[in-house]
């Protein structure tokens, strides 16, 4: 017979299962229906629970939303803070980031969908969680600008603030036209396209003349979806 205590560890780690099958049904929802076209019960049902239990672990969607965020928002920020605060020369930086961001999109893309729709542009969260949740990695980047710019790699008149902004607003885009359906995120052919072009385009603007990153990166032309 088990004792006390291997009783509570069983029933803990029964806990943890729970709260992570019914996280993940959220963003099933969540991405199939939106926030507000959301229910408890359809989460329930996803998840393959009594409606009543989503209750026993969570207050209600906003909560729910707010959790599926700080889960995949948590792993992206940790990316982008080890690919911005290495070694490596400023384009190698910028290139890291654009990978971290679409292979997100690769790995979970119902996931990525909730977080630029339903928390990034959707009316559930806060705005004030917004607003820290975007200036953490606006610091982070914005850090990573101001020591390229010591190091001569950026151009002297630009402002890391902006390029920050700017780095955050070219990826957040990107990953729009996947969720949107605007580039066909199933073509990975077109995705490593989309990865490269975007970077090649921003790194035009930002890397001092004497920069040695100056190949031609013509022919990364992107289709878009054909619709009937």
């Amino acid at each position: 017979m088990p004792s006390a205590k291997a009783a509570a560890a069983a029933a803990k780690e029964r806990d943890l299962d729970r709260r992570k099958t019914i996280l993940r049904a959220a963003v099933e929802v969540f991405a199939k229906k939106g926030y507000h076209g959301c229910r408890i019960a359809d989460v329930a049902r996803e998840a393959g629970v009594a409606y009543g239990l989503v209750y026993h672990y969570f207050r209600n969607k906003e909560e729910l939303l707010q959790l599926v965020f700080e889960t995949g928002w948590g792993g992206f920020v940790a990316r982008i803070r080890e690919a911005a605060e290495g070694h490596a020369p400023l384009d190698a930086q910028v290139r890291r980031i654009f990978q971290v961001a679409f292979d997100g999109y690769r790995v979970d893309p119902r996931g990525v969908r909730v977080l630029v729709l339903e928390f990034a542009r959707g009316p559930g969260t806060g705005e004030a969680n917004r607003r820290g949740a975007f200036a953490e990695i606006m610091e982070i980047t914005k850090g990573m600008f101001e020591r390229a710019k010591g190091r001569g790699e950026l151009r002297a008149e630009l402002d890391p603030s902006l390029c920050a902004a700017m780095l955050f607003g070219a990826v957040e885009m990107g990953l729009t036209s996947l969720v949107m359906g605007l580039l066909d995120g199933r073509d990975e052919a077109l995705l490593a396209r989309a990865q490269t072009q975007l970077a090649d385009s921003f790194l035009h603007g930002t890397l001092a003349a004497e920069s040695p990153w100056k190949q031609d990166r013509s022919g990364s032309r992107l289709k878009t979806v054909r619709r009937s």
